[in-house]
């Protein structure tokens, strides 16, 4: 076998660096509440995708829009309305700052961001 230790790739093997493979970035985001509805899913959508900023990710303005690409729990059971606590959605956008204010009484956090490399 070749002699591989002076390569690249024996240079950048077990190193990890952020990625992402889409445009823009995804953000995974809980929303927490007891008892969480129809209606309250749809006013946390609402607040996701206005744009309160100018659209470039420099959050000038305010949060950017994202759309919801994703939604989900966090064992992958069926939401059901009225009794689902916390759910999760995975929005993309242009890089800028999502709004996570509560919104009808849903906690809405931050749990993971994937963006392009810089």
């Amino acid at each position: 076998m070749a002699d591989l230790t002076a390569t690249t790739v024996a240079a950048n093997f077990n190193k990890f660096a952020i990625s992402q493979s889409d445009a823009g970035a995804e953000i995974v985001i809980s929303g927490s509440k007891s008892n969480m509805t129809n209606a309250d899913l749809l006013a946390v959508i609402r607040q996701l995708s206005v744009a309160g900023g100018d659209g470039t990710g420099t959050d000038i303005g305010g949060p950017d829009a994202f759309t919801v690409a994703a939604f989900g729990t966090a064992d992958g059971t069926a939401f059901e309305s009225g009794v689902t606590d916390v759910v999760y959605f995975r929005i993309q956008g242009s890089g800028g700052t999502p709004n996570l204010t509560t919104v009808s009484g849903v906690t809405l956090a931050s749990v993971a961001v994937f963006k392009p490399a810089l």
